[in-house]
């Protein structure tokens, strides 16, 4: 089992290292390479492979391959106790695979079958632990992701006006078609989906019934931007109405989740609904135009994010699978080096300068700030970044600072070398990878000129979160220990604005009920009286009335001769 984990650990590096060599080899020279290998021509219609390689792919070829590289490698201690390990290392490079076909394609049908992979090999490692609730979130993953993708057929379908599904060339010039418009609108719905923005997010949370190591993959750089990429792609194709649209909806995602976070007790789903806030942010500064931002966010934060996943692991792994934050505490003295990659992670989430996630989080919120919208959009982005800061001072004072509430701390240690080998490979781009990738992916910087209170209010709003963050952490730990219960309101924003149970009552009771008067009021009720019974009756009556006239046929006859003769006699 090592020699499969080593092997593909070692490939996965390999490839990882040579298309980041290639990416700032195309970078340097403004260079692209497409190649088209057809399948099948009919009246005009071309069915090709088309492969796509420019710098944008590569490095996020590069980044995934790294990211996933080093997701087996610490899935080898991880899952070690695990019966079916093999299963496990190939679903997750069926995984990888199928992202790697989604991101160097420029044609919509060859782009389905890694959409469609993602969805199928997601599905797959979500129930991976077969219990009733991954069953549930499996299915809640499954269908979710159904709607984008048949948007995406749809629009594959639309592309049939164009004889091509190679996108790539209509982008630009075809913009203002209303072919290409209903194209966007379709994309856009299939994006969002993917990337579990609203009113489809309940399915992100859920989806931590995965086994750790795909958490980490799959909130880092492969299932859920495998929509924010897609619509990097489209960009040029997005009208303004719907760029005004996702905006709204991506901002309301954004704040929605950091509210969520600040509530909730499971690591994993924290953790979750920080990726949730993070995708948010990427979808408003991609939906104001800045996709090279976007991309430049997606990159950074599959860093860090990938990293917090696996010390959350390494913390989990520990706690023999308890997931509560309330009953760790004080982990940084038995785990020193999983809580200092933790606190390095938890600081680049919250932008703080120098590390990783500051120079594209501060960037995106200064660039927002120049080309000032509105007065709602400034506060809810910026609200939501302290929201950010808050969750990440939380989870830090409960796991990490906190009194500890479990068994005993017998069960705590670093020894898990081969998890911290893992998780070391990380650690140094979390550190420098955010200033290594500004200047490869800007060789002209942005110039960005403010106000000086207004290029403070990122670091303020930083640190009001982590004296709240602190605060709320302290008031929420004494209001539990009294025994006191949660609001109506906690518990509304506790449940992500009650969308669990909109996915999954909301879709199924009425329908459900709806069937239930169908079959009592339909089935049972008067269509069938009228129907399949009244036939029956009506024919039974029938052939009891033919009966009747072919048993007395001689009476009937006599009668009839006389009532014939009477009436002659009367009207002749």
């Amino acid at each position: 089992m090592i020699s499969i984990c080593y092997i593909y650990f070692g490939v996965l590096m390999f490839f990882s290292l040579l298309l980041f060599f290639f990416s700032i080899g195309f970078m340097i020279i403004d260079y692209s390479l497409m190649i088209e290998i057809e399948f099948l021509s009919f009246n005009s219609n071309i069915i090709c492979m088309a492969l796509l390689f420019d710098w944008m792919s590569l490095l996020f070829m590069s980044f995934v391959l790294f990211i996933s590289s080093m997701v087996i490698f610490y899935s080898y201690e991880y899952m070690g106790g695990d019966l079916n390990m093999s299963r496990f290392i190939m679903l997750v490079f069926m995984f990888v695979a199928s992202m790697m076909f989604l991101i160097i394609s420029p044609n919509l049908i060859s782009i389905l079958l890694g959409w469609d992979g993602l969805g199928l090999v997601s599905y797959c490692l979500v129930i991976y632990y077969q219990n009733v609730k991954s069953y549930n979130a499996g299915m809640l993953t499954a269908l979710s992701n159904r709607i984008g993708d048949v948007a995406l057929l749809i629009s594959i379908a639309w592309m049939l006006n164009y004889g091509d599904w190679n996108y790539i060339y209509y982008l630009d010039f075809m913009k203002d078609d209303t072919s290409m418009v209903i194209i966007g609108w379709l994309v856009c719905l299939a994006a969002i989906t993917k990337s579990a923005q609203i009113p489809f997010s309940s399915w992100l949370p859920a989806a931590m019934a995965a086994p750790t190591p795909v958490s980490s993959l799959v909130h880092s750089s492969t299932l859920v931007t495998a929509g924010v990429y897609l619509l990097i792609r489209f960009n040029f194709a997005l009208s303004s109405n719907l760029m005004m649209g996702l905006l709204f909806i991506a901002s309301m995602t954004m704040f929605m989740a950091g509210l969520g976070a600040n509530y909730e007790f499971d690591l994993k789903k924290i953790i979750a609904l920080s990726t949730l806030s993070q995708l948010g942010l990427m979808m408003s500064i991609l939906a104001l135009g800045e996709y090279t931002l976007a991309f430049f966010h997606l990159l950074t934060h599959a860093l860090f994010k990938a990293l917090l996943f696996m010390c959350a692991g390494c913390m989990i792994h520990n706690l023999g699978g308890h997931q509560d934050i309330r009953y760790m505490g004080n982990l940084v003295n038995q785990m020193p080096l999983t809580c200092c990659f933790f606190n390095i992670c938890n600081m680049a989430l919250c932008g703080l300068p120098f590390l990783s996630g500051f120079y594209s989080k501060d960037l995106i919120l200064e660039i927002f700030s120049m080309g000032y919208l509105n007065f709602y959009m400034y506060v809810v982005f910026f609200f939501s970044t302290g929201l950010t800061v808050c969750y990440s001072v939380r989870v830090s004072y409960y796991s990490l600072f906190g009194d500890f509430n479990f068994s005993g701390f017998h069960n705590l240690s670093d020894e898990g070398l081969v998890m911290l080998k893992g998780m070391s490979g990380l650690i140094l781009l979390v550190i420098f990878g955010g200033s290594m990738l500004m200047w490869l992916m800007f060789p002209t910087p942005y110039f960005v000129c403010l106000p000086d209170l207004m290029k403070v209010m990122v670091l303020f709003v930083i640190f009001l979160g982590i004296l709240f963050g602190y605060e709320f952490s302290k008031f929420m730990l004494s209001y539990e220990l009294k025994g006191l219960k949660f609001l109506t309101s906690s518990l509304f924003f506790a449940s992500m604005w009650n969308l669990p149970y909109l996915s999954t009552f909301g879709v199924n009771y009425y329908p459900i009920k709806l069937g239930g008067v169908y079959y009592k009021e339909f089935d049972h009720g008067w269509s069938e009286y009228f129907g399949s019974q009244n036939i029956y009756l009506s024919l039974k009556n029938s052939s009891n009335l033919f009966h009747e006239i072919f048993n007395n046929n001689l009476k009937i006859y006599l009668s009839m001769l006389v009532i014939w003769i009477i009436c002659l006699i009367i009207f002749v």
